[in-house]
């Protein structure tokens, strides 16, 4: 070596001791997701109630695709079909928000006139047990002395407009949306698929299938039943001699069967306030009946009528309402079974079963099972058996 270059590196050594060429990448690369991940967030904050608007017209669309599939084999065209199922849908929703707005304004009218006398006569207790005093007539000053505020007053009303005014805006929107979707249905797949292989073509359009068989069937029987409860909630009511029979049977038949485990008693609450400022006594067989009415429903009509459409334990349904309401408020909460349902029987596809070990914590009796004829295999356990089937080699075939 030369004497003048002794101690110095050599070529190797100074392309050791280099900044390897991946990291600078690398940092690029970091650098960049981070900054396209705050933007992706900040887009979705700014579109969170277009999207979400999507995705509730995507499901409104799984569950309208039945009827116009059956409209359309009957020879209506599709897009007709279509638009004679949304505005059938928004009839009956208009025609329910009718029925309830005079039952609202009278039964408001009708509990301020007789909370005053309610409060005189708990006042007597109050004031003996907490020294407290409840008077009509000082509850009264209160909403005389709040409604001298002109300016709060129309600041109210104009919220109350902008927010009747979103609401309508909202649900034009998705009602657009899903008119696309149902009438476009066949050419939106084609377009989905083009981008696909042929092998996640056949599982996108049978998990598609699972999400319109679970949707639409959920729909439908949730409806059956609703219609079943107004029915003989009106008959009741009518028999009690309660006002408004008519909205409040209706109120009661969609609310208890559109909202998981408590939507029957939050249902049940408005015709027994209803029928106990009328009568005392009539508010007490109602709630006999309602409590003997629910019995009926949960062991005889709902196992039979939704034996083949969403199969969810009370406890996750529950959660996904309640899930889907933090979320999204009412749309969520209604969104929220049917796409729990459809996630339940999606995962369900590809998940291996193993036998279970048996112990005392995993042994359960089963009761003996009545004998019935044998059934026939449903839409939604065929489709099911389809997807598992989906990437199985075939069997040798005959020359």
């Amino acid at each position: 070596m030369d004497p003048e270059h002794a101690g110095q590196p050599n070529d190797d050594e100074r392309a050791s001791e280099r900044m390897p060429r991946w990291i600078p990448r690398l940092l690029l690369l970091l650098v960049l997701t981070y900054f396209g991940a705050l933007l992706a967030l900040a887009a979705f904050r700014k579109l969170r109630d277009l999207i979400l608007w999507l995705v509730a017209a995507l499901f409104l669309s799984f569950a309208l695709e039945p009827a116009v599939n059956w409209l359309q084999k009957r020879g209506w065209r599709r897009g007709t079909a279509t638009a004679l199922v949304l505005f059938g849908l928004a009839f009956v929703m208009l025609v329910a928000v009718a029925a309830m707005v005079p039952l609202v304004i009278d039964q408001v009218q009708e509990l301020i006139t007789k909370v005053p006398g309610w409060l005189d006569r708990v006042s007597v207790y109050t004031e003996r047990w907490f020294n407290v005093e409840l008077t009509g007539q000082k509850v009264l000053e209160a909403i005389t002395s709040a409604q001298k505020d002109v300016s709060q007053v129309a600041a109210n009303l104009a919220s109350i407009g902008a927010f009747i005014l979103g609401l309508i805006f909202q649900m034009l929107t998705i009602g657009l949306f899903t008119f696309y979707l149902v009438a476009d249905a066949p050419r939106f797949r084609r377009a989905v698929c083009s981008v696909l292989p042929p092998q996640r073509q056949r599982e996108i359009l049978a998990a598609w299938e699972v999400a319109v068989d679970k949707t639409g069937g959920y729909l439908y029987s949730r409806l059956l039943l609703a219609v079943i409860s107004a029915f003989f909630a009106f008959v009741v009511l009518t028999a009690l001699g309660v006002p408004f029979a008519v909205p409040l049977a209706l109120f009661l038949g969609f609310v208890s069967q559109f909202i998981p485990v408590v939507g029957t008693y939050i249902a049940a609450a408005v015709p027994l306030l209803v029928a106990l400022l009328e009568n005392p006594w009539s508010a007490l067989i109602f709630l006999i009946y309602v409590v003997v009415y629910q019995q009926i429903e949960n062991y005889l009509l709902a196992p039979r009528i939704t034996a083949r459409t969403m199969q969810l334990h009370p406890a996750i349904a529950f959660f996904a309402a309640l899930a889907g309401g933090s979320v999204s408020g009412l749309l969520g909460a209604f969104m929220a079974l049917p796409a729990a349902a459809i996630i339940q029987a999606t995962v369900s596809t590809y998940l291996t079963r193993h036998d279970v070990v048996e112990s005392e914590l995993t042994r359960q009796v089963a009761p003996e099972p009545a004998p019935e004829a044998e059934e026939k295999p449903g839409a939604t356990e065929r489709i099911l058996a389809r997807i598992r089937r989906i990437g199985e080699p075939e069997g040798p075939t005959q020359s």
